[in-house]
């Protein structure tokens, strides 16, 4: 069995802030030259949002969480000998504590004993392409998945590409929707008025986020190849659209800090935002102008617990696991037959 590797440990700069990468760019080409000041912001605006309740880990051991510097937000629990290894698309990273609750009350012996990353899927597939090895800040280590979800038709393709055991099996569905800052200051109400000049966009980065490019496809339906284009062309060069790194963290921070007024998410992202008392809320996108997405996961290949891994993505399909995923607008999959 291969075991869980780490080769470099100093986790004071462990995770740079999630919420400013868009301003640190922009410092960079202009020069700093301000100084260091105390923080004067409200630390619940920063992830982890959750305070502590999707590390499924039994002893913690020091809770060192400093947000917006040390915060390691899109990785959960130990890397010390687990017996479940999951990468997730981070679509529903709001979701996973209640799940691996609901799997640990479901098979008692694997309390404790599950790791799962939340990032960008094109981000998982790289770092499963590099070794399964990751550096974050100062720290690398190396974890072997044993389940990979996100979009069904990246899962295919990644059974394809001999990353992935087939079947991928789908169990929810998701709409989109523009996710704005509550009272909606930018006065937005359809998808073409991201359009208009002055109106300050968080939107995926295609690069390595899937949602981009259903995002480009809703853009097409609702405004044609012009408002696609001003949106993901035109704004991205006149700085009006910032591209993020972890866009279903990203956003909302965007939106809060006062650096964007609109950004296009997945409806579950804002129900999540809106349910944690965040200043968040959204406008709903037509049906006609609205794009789906089908969630599945796979067994990865050469699991180390293959047996953990098949029950995981047999879980997902449960009735507990579904009345979850209802709770943020997701919807139960159904074969079209």
């Amino acid at each position: 069995m291969k075991k869980t590797t780490i080769t470099r440990m100093t986790l004071l700069a462990a995770c740079t802030s999630m919420g400013l990468w868009g301003m640190t760019a922009h410092a960079a080409d202009m020069g700093w030259h301000g100084k260091a000041e105390v923080p004067r912001y409200q630390e619940q605006v920063f992830p982890p949002w959750q305070h502590g309740a999707n590390n499924p880990t039994v002893k913690k051991g020091l809770n060192f969480t400093v947000p917006e510097v040390d915060d390691l937000a899109d990785f959960h629990g130990s890397i010390d000998h687990p017996q479940l290894v999951i990468f997730v698309g981070g679509n529903y990273f709001f979701a996973m504590a209640p799940l691996v609750a609901a799997f640990e009350k479901e098979y008692p012996e694997i309390k404790g004993k599950i790791y799962y990353e939340t990032l960008p899927p094109g981000i998982l597939i790289r770092q499963m392409q590099q070794g399964n090895t990751i550096t974050v800040g100062n720290m690398t280590w190396t974890i072997q998945p044993d389940v990979y979800a996100a979009g069904l038709k990246k899962v295919n393709y990644l059974i394809h590409q001999g990353l992935l055991q087939g079947p991928a099996v789908p169990y929810v569905t998701n709409d989109l929707t523009i996710m704005i800052a509550k009272g909606n200051p930018a006065h937005i109400e359809t998808l073409r008025d991201l359009g208009k000049p002055g109106i300050r966009l968080s939107m995926p980065d295609p690069r390595w986020e899937g949602v981009a490019r259903q995002i480009q496809i809703s853009l097409h339906k609702a405004g044609g190849p012009a408002l696609e284009r001003m949106v993901y062309d035109t704004k991205v060069k006149n700085g009006e659209t910032i591209l993020t790194h972890v866009h279903h963290r990203q956003t909302p921070l965007f939106l809060m800090q006062g650096l964007a007024d609109a950004g296009v998410t997945w409806k579950s992202e804002a129900i999540f935002q809106e349910q944690s008392g965040h200043p968040i809320s959204n406008i709903p996108i037509p049906a006609k102008d609205n794009t789906t997405a089908i969630y599945a996961s796979a067994v990865a290949k050469g699991a180390l617990h293959p047996k953990w891994a098949k029950d995981w993505v047999n879980f997902l399909r449960s009735p507990v696991a579904l009345h979850i995923f209802e709770r943020y607008g997701f919807k139960a999959y159904h074969d079209a037959k």
